[in-house]
């Protein structure tokens, strides 16, 4: 057994350079001796548990859908709006959120209190996320991110 206290983990912020993103998060799972985006496959947990937390008027990420990650949050505290393909619902303290890989999500503090909740994370060996807001993608666990252009199949093969 692992055991590990969220009161013994530093918080640490994340922010976007213009501040329009903004959160703290606490490392559940790296605390109790998993690696971020290391799943057993090479030694790491199944699965990632952070405890997060969005200021008033931030949002979490920009929006974005995994290819291969599950993710679900759970929150504790706080008001806001989760967005999805379908638009924008109120969520609140007590609701469970689930995204399958496929489902582009983002979580946007509208209140005037910290939202906060847990976030719970499969560690499929390799993910590929989407922003189809920016037409961004990135992949992990080598957390590059680029922009895509289609080219022929044997361009530059032969």
């Amino acid at each position: 057994m692992t055991r590990t206290n969220a009161e013994d983990i530093p918080w640490t912020q994340q922010n976007s350079p213009q501040g329009k993103y903004g959160l703290a998060r606490r490392s559940l799972s790296i605390a109790a001796g998993g690696q971020k985006d290391i799943g057993t496959w090479a030694g790491g947990h199944p699965f990632d548990l952070e405890i997060q937390r969005i200021p008033a008027g931030k949002l979490n990420f920009p929006f974005h859908e995994h290819t291969a990650q599950w993710e679900a949050y759970y929150i504790l505290s706080g008001s806001g709006a989760v967005r999805t393909p379908k638009g924008q619902e109120n969520i609140k303290a007590g609701d469970y959120l689930v995204f399958p890989p496929g489902e582009a999500h983002q979580l946007i503090n509208y209140g005037t209190e910290d939202l906060t909740f847990f976030v719970i994370a499969d560690q499929p060996q390799a993910d590929v996320i989407h922003y189809p807001d920016s037409g961004k993608w990135m992949t992990k666990p080598h957390r590059k991110a680029f922009e895509m252009q289609e080219v022929e199949y044997f361009k530059g093969e032969e």
